[in-house]
């Protein structure tokens, strides 16, 4: 079975201008998250999938392998296209501004069609504690509910489950917003458009659901929380330091 890991990377972004180039100490923060890429052991071959010659400009420099796509609504039908480009039985999109992923998670997600399934989708999950209010109600931390086989009934920015009182019981995951696809699958994918769910909710997994394909969701309690904020940013730089600082 061969794998790619292929990193869709634009420039433009709504909350961290130029997200992609920003330096994250000393490197941009895409060559970050392709290098972390390359530490992963399921993956034959990593490219990141780009339409700016900019960021191709910057990722060629470090050695790094660039398809060039055209404009894609969502980071998988950019990954579909240049999926279209490339042999490869299971595609990972690994978001370009995950510069903190864990390996090991990209592991993770291949490990069900290594281990002979055959999902049409595979993501990560990661427990949140009932009692952390926080994280539950932000709109910005996607949340997950799964059926008992541990696929996915739905994400959403609100909460889910919903509590009528609060306890302690309550089993709450956060979405980690990296998938594996089936080279067929992701081909689906792209071609069926934005569904109404997916555009309300602006999660594109949800075009799946919707169109009756199944995720199967791995757990993990490993965290890779991505930069979509210069706060976020700010904590991204800190944990470099702290990775690296000589002992």
């Amino acid at each position: 079975m061969k794998i790619v890991i292929v990193i869709p990377a634009r420039l433009d972004s709504s909350r961290l201008k130029r997200k992609m180039l920003v330096d994250l100490e000393g490197e941009p923060l895409i060559v970050r998250t392709f290098q972390r890429a390359l530490q992963a052991r399921c993956a034959d071959r990593v490219v990141v999938a780009t339409d700016s010659s900019e960021i191709a400009s910057v990722l060629g420099a470090f050695g790094a392998e660039v398809v060039m796509t055209g404009c894609a609504r969502c980071g998988s039908e950019r990954i579909a296209e240049a999926a279209g480009k490339m042999e490869g039985d299971v595609f990972i999109n690994l978001q370009g501004d995950e510069p903190l992923i864990d390996p090991g998670n990209i592991d993770r997600v291949a490990e069900p069609y290594l281990q002979g399934e055959n999902p049409d989708c595979v993501t990560l999950i990661y427990p949140v504690l009932p009692t952390d209010y926080t994280t539950i109600s932000d709109r910005h931390v996607v949340k997950t509910v799964v059926d008992k086989n541990g696929y996915a009934l739905y994400f959403s920015r609100s909460q889910i489950p919903f509590q009528q009182a609060r306890n302690a019981s309550t089993i709450f995951y956060r979405h980690i917003g990296i998938y594996a696809f089936r080279k067929d699958v992701l081909s689906a994918f792209s071609a069926l458009g934005p569904s109404m769910l997916e555009q309300e909710e602006s999660l594109e997994q949800l075009r799946l659901l919707e169109n009756g394909y199944r995720i199967r969701c791995v757990e993990t309690t490993v965290d890779s929380p991505g930069v979509n904020t210069f706060e976020e940013l700010e904590f991204a730089r800190r944990m470099f330091r702290e990775q690296n600082r000589p002992v």
